[in-house]
């Protein structure tokens, strides 16, 4: 039933152009989303939203949540369908405890792992082939306590590192390693009921490496990929493994 993540595209019937391919990481695609308002791509988006997910839409009181939803749903919907080979009508989603997104085909557990994320205006969309997926965007703004919050979520080696660096070194690590985190706590699919001050980023990466290994030091036999993904517009981390744990 699963197609290649080459057979991804943007053209057909309803054309998509809020979106398109941004990286391939081994055997993960990640597509970028345009959250830039535009009407006619909104009015698009919405065709792909099943009943359940419009009735979600409707409960957003904002414009941006509104148009973060639907053209983020719509581009995920896409892509998986396209990956599964499937009709869109055959496409729906269970969510586990912590909501991330579970796809089904026809009711039955799909073998593809997928994960979103947004923040200003754009998005990113992972799927891979089984496994468990996480990936988190970060558009950098200004913060006066970086350090700060850093005691709450970096380990002592982390605050150090973070503490030492200055200006944009400080900002560019900071966001380096809590989206490296995000993604990882969004893969293991727990939510932060994981602190993420009780795992440490792999030192080359904290120092700039883009790609590297993690195990959870309550997970010892399952290791992680780590890969910084960022762009000049946002920082961004994907975390892949291709076996199921249970949190």
């Amino acid at each position: 039933m699963n197609g290649s993540i080459s057979d991804f595209h943007t053209t057909g019937p309803h054309e998509v152009t809020w979106m398109s391919q941004f990286c391939q990481i081994r055997d993960v695609l990640v597509v970028h989303v345009d959250l830039i308002a535009n009407g006619n791509c909104e009015d698009k988006a919405l065709f792909w939203l099943d009943q359940k997910e419009r009735k979600r839409l409707n409960r957003y009181r904002f414009d941006r949540p509104r148009r973060e939803f639907v053209l983020s749903r719509s581009a995920m919907r896409q892509i998986l369908c396209c990956f599964l080979k499937c009709r869109n009508e055959q496409l729906s989603f269970e969510t586990n405890a912590h909501g991330k997104p579970i796809p089904l085909v026809d009711g039955v557990l799909a073998n593809a792992s997928v994960n979103l994320t947004h923040s200003g205006n754009h998005g990113l969309v992972g799927i891979a082939s089984g496994g468990q997926l996480g990936i988190d965007l970060e558009v950098p703004v200004e913060r006066p306590n970086v350090e700060g919050i850093g005691q709450m979520v970096f380990t002592d080696n982390e605050q150090s590192e973070l503490a030492r660096a200055s200006g944009n070194e400080k900002l560019n690590l900071f966001y380096r390693l809590w989206t490296l985190k995000e993604a990882l706590i969004k893969a293991l699919g727990t939510g932060f009921s994981l602190n993420p001050n009780q795992f440490e980023i792999p030192q080359g990466m904290r120092q700039g490496a883009s790609r590297g290994k993690f195990r959870f030091p309550h997970l010892p036999d399952i290791q992680w990929e780590l890969d910084f993904i960022g762009s000049s517009d946002f920082a961004a981390s994907l975390a892949h493994s291709r076996e199921i744990t249970q949190p």
